[in-house]
């Protein structure tokens, strides 16, 4: 497998579209601190990495009212095949800051609101909202 990121995402994307409540995928350095990312910014119930079966289970979240998930849309945006990288001046802003870009930057992965306070920029990972 070339693009473990885009993988993650695409199985995340895919559980919310079938109403799964969790969704199990392999692990690596970088999926762990996505996932943290999307659970201190509310997009996911919770999470459990699993180190024994290298795996992370994500409880996915959904309002219990409608039924609808709080991820409405996750996209890839820098892919093995043409990295995206931006300057902390002209990281994106998402649904006018209601949505979030993950940006991996030289001191760790964080979002594009942290990555503008501690001025750095870096690699734009994707897109949640």
């Amino acid at each position: 497998m070339t693009d473990t990121i885009a993988d993650f995402l695409t199985r995340i994307r895919n559980g919310v579209m079938a109403r799964h409540r969790i969704v199990e995928v392999p692990t690596n350095k970088v999926k762990k601190e996505i996932t943290k990312i999307l659970f201190q910014k509310g997009y996911i119930l919770s999470y459990k990495f699993d180190d024994e079966n290298r795996v992370i289970k994500i409880a996915l979240k959904y309002n219990p009212a409608t039924k609808q998930s709080a991820i409405t849309c996750i996209t890839r945006v820098s892919t093995p095949g043409l990295r995206k990288y931006e300057g902390c001046k002209d990281l994106p802003r998402i649904l006018n800051g209601l949505g979030i870009a993950i940006v991996s930057t030289s001191k760790g992965i964080m979002t594009d609101k942290e990555a503008r306070l501690q001025n750095v920029g870096g690699e734009v990972i994707c897109y949640v909202y």
